[in-house]
């Protein structure tokens, strides 16, 4: 099998100056005039261009102050991507917050995409707090995304994705939680409050399947200084599946409280808001013993800490609601 390239800053500065060549083009346009220079052959060296994380390769770009480039390293992350542009345009007349916009795209090696997309202005969730109208952005989200056609996103490739089994993720974290108890990061009695018996009446509902961003996490939450949430940024994880899942991902972002209470508004009951709880805990317990045995989880051990803090926050519905075989949505 041929060996993908591994794009540099000599390849991006190619891609970018072959846009800003062509004065003509959408992305010469909005690039050049973004920044006061590099508006063809000829002009000043063009707009700054800068890796958005650090390390030795790199796949996202800023490109000066109001662009973002995007390359799929592989053919795999290609047919995301061209997914996600389709998707994308689906989602924003449902989505309250801003959902990037592609000024350019195409292929910046044979079979691999890049997008040139427009920033989205603000900080991340990791940097500012989502204030209590940010949760009301976060609720609207989650109802825009109940509210697409399941249809119309099959239709653009968006693939359906089976609920997790909640108890065999109860499992693992029960035995991830015995490493952390060795290092002190964590109480694994803790886990004992989730019981066999009540994963069982967290399971998924067969018939909930919707739209499902899959990967809200705090870097992709665009969050202003005030604490309104101003975009979702990274569509390319988008499945059809479990809104729990979602539910999950803001609790590692924002914290427990905050993710229940904008799925609350959003008009999910009980069972979602509890089965996307106890995803986000067993999650953190698994990632975070993975990440200090060295199994080469992602993330950084101050992040995974941070988001085993979020998610373990106790909140008011845990307190008041008893796990039955009936009933559960009525009681929140």
């Amino acid at each position: 099998m041929t060996q993908a390239p591994t794009p540099t800053a000599d390849t991006v500065h190619r891609l970018v100056r072959s846009l800003l060549q062509d004065p003509q083009t959408k992305a010469g346009q909005a690039v050049g005039n973004g920044n006061g220079n590099g508006n063809g052959v000829g002009a000043a060296p063009g707009p700054e261009i800068r890796p958005v994380a650090e390390g030795a390769e790199h796949s996202t770009w800023w490109v000066g102050s109001r662009h973002v480039l995007r390359l799929a390293p592989d053919r795999d992350a290609a047919a995301r991507q061209r997914r996600e542009l389709r998707l994308r345009d689906v989602v924003r007349p449902h989505a309250p917050v801003a959902v990037p916009t592609s000024v350019a795209h195409g292929e910046w090696a044979p079979g691999l995409t890049y997008t040139l997309d427009t920033k989205v202005p603000g900080g991340t969730a990791e940097q500012y707090d989502v204030s209590a109208v940010g949760e009301a952005d976060l609720a609207g989200l989650l109802t825009g995304l109940r509210e697409v056609p399941a249809r119309q996103a099959e239709a653009l490739g968006v693939p359906r994705a089976a609920p997790r089994s909640l108890e065999a993720l109860r499992r693992m974290a029960v035995a991830a939680s015995a490493t952390l108890a060795e290092a002190d990061e964590f109480d694994a009695g803790r886990l004992t409050q989730l019981t066999p018996p009540g994963a069982a009446q967290l399971a998924a509902q067969p018939s909930g399947a919707v739209l499902v961003h899959h990967a809200l996490r705090g870097e992709h939450l665009v969050v202003s200084a005030d604490g309104r949430v101003r975009g979702v940024l990274d569509w390319t994880d988008a499945v059809l599946g479990d809104p729990a899942e979602d539910i999950a991902g803001l609790a590692l972002a924002v914290g427990s409280g905050a993710a229940v209470r904008a799925a609350t508004l959003a008009g999910y009951g009980a069972r979602p808001c509890l089965r996307g709880l106890w995803l986000a805990r067993c999650d953190t317990v698994v990632r975070l013993a993975a990440r200090i045995e060295g199994r080469g989880e992602s993330g950084s051990l101050p992040l995974l800490r941070t988001q085993l803090r979020r998610a373990w926050e106790a909140i008011l519905l845990e307190r008041v609601t008893e796990l039955r075989e009936e009933g559960l949505g009525d009681e929140l």
